[in-house]
């Protein structure tokens, strides 16, 4: 709210509203990127005749990669934004692309590791991030310049939102 305040003070109520409108078509652009790049995901493993695991659950093992973490380090390292992560690695598990075991320290914590079946999903999600890298290059769609704004301009978001969730009494 005070971030708003200061805009109408600075620039009047028209640019506020200009800059409310431009916030929230950027959110629902946020929306409908995530959602797209889950379309892409599984038309490609449809392609691939991958039919056991859904892009959310790909995400997930890409995310994971090489790492062994427990349950709760998925959202805080921010390999998982979802609501159903136990429902998501009982699922991985079942399916053999993931290993679990309890932790020998603190035995009500669960360590989890992609399998080899595991990692290969992984490589076919990081082929084609790596073939939409070299086209967004090659075509000139995208710069180093052009990524490195949007991504500071997303932490930016991301650290004021973390700042909204901590300190909201």
């Amino acid at each position: 709210m005070e971030c708003f305040v200061s805009i109408q003070q600075e620039f009047g109520p028209s640019l506020r509203n200009e800059f409310l409108s431009r916030y929230l078509d950027n959110l629902a652009l946020l929306e409908r990127l995530h959602r797209l790049m889950l379309d892409v995901i599984k038309d490609e493993f449809e392609r691939l005749g991958v039919m056991t695991i859904n892009p959310v659950q790909a995400l997930l093992l890409f995310n994971i990669g090489d790492h062994e973490v427990t349950a709760g380090e998925l959202k805080s390292r921010g390999y998982y934004q979802g609501s159903n992560v136990s429902y998501n690695l009982k699922k991985l598990v079942e399916l053999g692309y993931m290993h679990h075991q309890r932790c020998a320290v603190d035995k009500r914590s669960v360590r989890v590791r992609l399998t080899p079946k595991g990692q290969a999903i992984r490589g076919k999600l990081s082929d084609l991030f790596d073939q939409h890298a070299r086209v967004l290059q090659q075509d000139e769609i995208l710069d180093f310049g052009a990524l490195d704004t949007v991504a500071r301009t997303l932490k930016r978001m991301e650290r004021y939102w973390g700042d909204q969730i901590r300190y909201i009494y």
